[in-house]
């Protein structure tokens, strides 16, 4: 079984694409939490409120980063996903930590972004376009099967 960690941007429907595609494949799939308030108020909400904007963000980012750790150790590869709507630090973060770590890494990007993610890209095993060529390379990791 492949553990994979499913790691970038919450506005788009890209998880939900590699999970569907992946059905019937021996793949356990893991992720952030993805419901973007919870995500940013998961701090304040455990710990207690902060007046203080950055702190209120530094409790979510903490609290956060637990589950984003585990996720990433766990993971057999981690597929990091850069998308069009805003700039994702803690993607990029997120690659070099999983990086960092020996994992095997796919980068799931536009191709508008290759000049920007050049390093991130050097340090992946695979710069894919879409969710379908993640999933590709998953069945074909797990069999040998090569797309029809």
């Amino acid at each position: 079984m492949l553990n994979v960690y499913l790691s970038g941007e919450i506005h788009t429907d890209w998880r939900e694409q590699i999970i569907a595609g992946a059905e019937g494949l021996d793949v356990a799939f893991s992720a952030p939490v993805t419901d973007h308030a919870a995500s940013d108020d998961c701090g304040v909400a455990i710990l207690g409120e902060e007046p203080d904007k950055y702190w209120h963000d530094h409790k979510g980012a903490m609290v956060n980063a637990i589950r984003t750790r585990k996720g990433i150790a766990d993971a057999d590869i981690v597929v990091v996903r850069f998308g069009d709507k805003y700039k994702q630090w803690n993607a990029a973060f997120d690659a070099g930590y999983a990086s960092a770590l020996g994992k095997s890494l796919i980068i799931l990007q536009p191709p508008e972004h290759d000049h920007a993610l050049k390093e991130v890209d050097a340090a992946a095993l695979a710069v894919a376009r879409e969710p379908a060529q993640v999933v590709d390379i998953l069945r074909y990791v797990l069999d040998g099967t090569l797309p029809a």
